[in-house]
């Protein structure tokens, strides 16, 4: 176990090819586009690079177009500001010369400060519950072919829930959806590293929760892509132990949904917050594309 990990962390692992200036190699996926966690985890670890002493607290950004697995992604970064309690950047990631993602994302000295938090929501405890090779074992036999190799492939992340592969039930749900997200394997003891692999797993499936209260099983099916995505760090993250991601959608309308998560440690800690917005659109059954 740990090598899809393994890879994972190599592809964090950025180029230096200028001052600002990085390049990063994507994961090997048969899938027709890159991962939005994928970049946005890049981009953060760009950013880190021309920061000495301040940690990550904010990050948000937006997806501009859709990424080719198969081209390796740039980033530049621009140093918009340098101050005793903060930093900021802004960093583009291109394609062929075409940006596909651009984010702001700030940067906080250690302070000490007024504490307070929302108490952890409820869910069974993660060694209770099937893991991602378990559901995807039981369901091989409604896995379109194209899906097959995706679903049952080594997973950098392992994902728990007690909720069904969403895209194999045909009934709607408003309950909020709670995920258990861990490294699947060993990382470095690097703050840095844990940020970059929990903004990562912050895209995980996170725009279904846009569609789940409007599945239907006569659908004839649904484009969903991520507009923007926002992580706010609260407290230090570290992926090398269960965390909690408690997602839900309160709100859909004119194409748009609305998902918001937070994120906790098993002692009760929250550390982060993700919110998104995506397009969702039914598929014309008698279209061959969807623009």
């Amino acid at each position: 176990m740990g090598k899809a990990l393994d890879h994972l962390l190599d592809v964090l692992d950025l180029e230096r090819i200028d001052a600002d200036i990085f390049r990063g190699q994507n994961e090997t996926s048969d899938w027709f586009r890159l991962f939005g966690g994928q970049v946005a985890a890049q981009a953060l670890a760009a950013a880190q690079r021309t920061v000495d002493e301040h940690r990550v607290h904010s990050l948000h950004g937006y997806f501009l177009r859709g990424g080719d697995p198969k081209t390796p992604v740039t980033y530049t970064v621009d140093r918009i500001r340098d101050g005793r309690s903060f930093s900021t950047r802004r960093v583009v990631a291109l394609q062929n010369g075409k940006a596909i993602f651009n984010t702001s994302i700030s940067f906080h000295a250690n302070e000490d400060g007024y504490e307070h938090q929302d108490p952890m929501p409820d869910a069974a405890d993660p060694e209770t519950l099937p893991t991602w090779a378990d559901r995807a074992e039981e369901l091989k036999g409604k896995i379109p072919e194209d899906r097959r190799q995706w679903m049952l492939r080594e997973r950098s992340i392992e994902t728990r829930s007690g909720l069904p592969f969403s895209m194999f039930s045909g009934e709607p749900s408003t309950e909020p959806n709670p995920v258990w997200i861990k490294a699947n394997g060993d990382v470095p003891d690097d703050p840095d590293i844990h940020a970059q692999l929990v903004t990562y797993a912050s895209d995980i499936a996170f725009v279904d929760n846009m569609y789940r209260p409007h599945r239907r099983k006569d659908s004839p099916g649904v484009m969903l892509a991520s507009l923007d995505h926002s992580l706010w760090f609260h407290r230090p993250v570290k992926l090398d132990d269960w965390l909690l991601f408690h997602q839900d959608s309160p709100s859909a309308f004119g194409a748009r949904g609305f998902a918001r998560g937070s994120i906790f440690n098993r002692d009760g800690d929250h550390l982060a917050s993700v919110a998104q917005e995506g397009v969702m659109r039914e598929l014309d059954p008698n279209k061959s594309t969807q623009g």
